[in-house]
């Protein structure tokens, strides 16, 4: 953690520059030297960490926003779901009050999503995961990568209510996009193809062209 503030303090002091700046900043959640992401209790540590050194900045400080998320990530991480989810949502709220950019409040109302499932809110996951997916669609368009990973978002979300109509034909539409943009053999691509298996055999009224399929 020591490390991580000192990094991040020269690059400030020094104006490095944004690549420096993200450099430094990933010190506080993955290693220097296997440049793995720290899991568990040790990333949930510095995500509290990182946290402390921030939190007296001003509120609309980047610092101060990003240890926000780094432990709300860290408490997720730790599977402190409860905790996690009161952080992002005070996250959430504060990216209103500042008027922040669509892009940024997606990506964290795509964790508070997650955060909703492992607490079994699975409605309410559904419901944001939806809202994520078709305001994806309007930001970045059907061929981003980002609104790619929140159509699979949205369509095992479906699949976890028993929806299968509606993740098959979500599946559908998504799928051919996928392999198009990132290729037949991304751990994306390959991942909503290993789903959509499972609709079609999970499907309670699966045809044997279904299953065939």
């Amino acid at each position: 953690a020591e490390q991580a503030k000192i990094l991040f303090a020269e690059a400030e002091e020094n104006n490095l520059g944004d690549n420096a700046f993200d450099e430094r900043w990933d010190r506080w959640f993955s290693c220097s030297l296997c440049e793995q992401e720290y899991h568990g209790v040790t990333r949930c540590a510095l995500g509290w960490a990182c946290w402390k050194t921030y939190v007296g900045r001003p509120e609309g400080d980047w610092a101060r926003g990003a240890a926000m998320m780094a432990l709300g990530n860290g408490l997720y991480n730790a599977k402190h779901y409860e905790d996690a989810f009161a952080v992002k949502e005070a996250e959430l709220a504060m990216l209103r009050r500042l008027g922040d950019s669509e892009e940024n409040i997606l990506i964290v109302q795509g964790n508070l999503a997650c955060t909703y499932g492992e607490l079994k809110r699975l409605d309410e996951a559904l419901s944001l995961r939806r809202d994520v997916y078709s305001r994806r669609l309007k930001l970045n368009g059907e061929e981003h990568s980002s609104t790619i990973r929140a159509a699979n978002n949205y369509a095992s979300s479906l699949l976890g209510q028993k929806r299968f109509e509606e993740a098959k034909a979500l599946f559908r539409r998504t799928i051919p996009v996928a392999r198009r943009v990132l290729g037949d053999h991304n751990d994306l691509t390959l991942l909503m193809r290993r789903l959509y298996a499972v609709a079609l055999c999970n499907d309670p009224g699966a045809t044997l062209d279904d299953l065939r399929e």
